[in-house]
């Protein structure tokens, strides 16, 4: 029985941490000159159910190496913009959208 209950408990933590790990939390990237932008892990991996694999580590690598890019760049192709292109996002192009990621 103790076996038992000791396998349960494992497994709930297994699984807790792996949800825990696929929210990722939110992240702020501090912008010179506008307002930080706010990435949800929830919005894009829970509500849009983008996969880690899409962004990790092809757009994106992780926090520590992280280079910030342009608007220019961004309108380019280049980071968000890879998918906020108006395509298969709203675009990071117009102005009115601006207040979406920077806040």
């Amino acid at each position: 029985m103790k076996g038992i209950v000791t396998a349960a408990v494992l497994v709930l933590l297994a699984a807790a941490t792996a949800f825990a790990v696929l929210g990722g939390g939110d992240v702020v990237f501090s912008v010179t000159g506008a307002a930080n932008v706010l990435f949800t892990h929830d919005g894009h991996a829970g509500t849009a159910k983008i996969g880690c694999k899409e962004c990790h580590y092809a757009i994106y690598t992780n926090r520590a190496n992280h280079k910030p890019v342009t608007m220019a760049e961004m309108k380019n192709g280049k980071s968000c913009g890879a998918c906020h292109n108006g395509m298969r996002a709203f675009s990071v192009a117009p102005a009115q959208n601006c207040p979406r990621c920077h806040r």
